[in-house]
């Protein structure tokens, strides 16, 4: 996993579902404010995407608050790790590495390791910061796993698949 430093919390998790079955979701940028805990919704996915330098046009907010901007893909390395830039201006942006470990067949663990790298967010005490943090991405694993799992069914209940 990249390094964020000392202090940034990573949370984990199990999926009953493969490794790349994560992937999938992970690569399927229009999901992206499914399950990312504060996106409201996506306005664009590039072509590319997850490859490096590709971006995400999302929104986060509540309606009518609601601001624009983008993530971008730092590495790219399916189905194991994926590292992003994610802005949020005014707050600043984040790094967030995502690495999933495959546990056998049909299992895999998900983690996320996420601080602030730039604007005011960076401004804030890591420890306090990280207090915020490592909430909000125990559901945005939950709900990527429950994304991963329930596609994963379909694909193995799908005779056709």
């Amino acid at each position: 996993m990249a390094e964020l430093g000392a202090g940034v919390v990573t949370v984990s998790r199990p999926v009953d579902a493969p490794a790349q079955a994560v992937w999938a979701v992970l690569a399927d940028g229009w999901v992206y404010a499914t399950w990312v805990v504060g996106a409201s919704r996506v306005r664009g996915v590039d072509e590319t995407w997850p490859a490096p330098g590709a971006r995400i046009h999302h929104s986060f907010g509540i309606w009518p608050a609601v601001i624009s901007d983008t993530t971008h893909v730092l590495r790219s390395s399916g189905p194991t790790e994926l590292v992003l830039r994610a802005r949020g201006w005014p707050a600043g942006e984040a790094e967030v590495v995502i690495t999933v470990t495959p546990e056998g067949g049909e299992s895999c663990t998900v983690s996320i390791a996420e601080d602030a790298v730039a604007g005011p967010g960076a401004l804030v005490p890591r420890p306090v910061r990280q207090l915020a943090i490592g909430p909000r991405n125990v559901e945005s694993l939950r709900r990527l796993a429950y994304l991963a799992e329930g596609r994963h069914r379909e694909r193995v209940s799908d005779p056709t698949g």
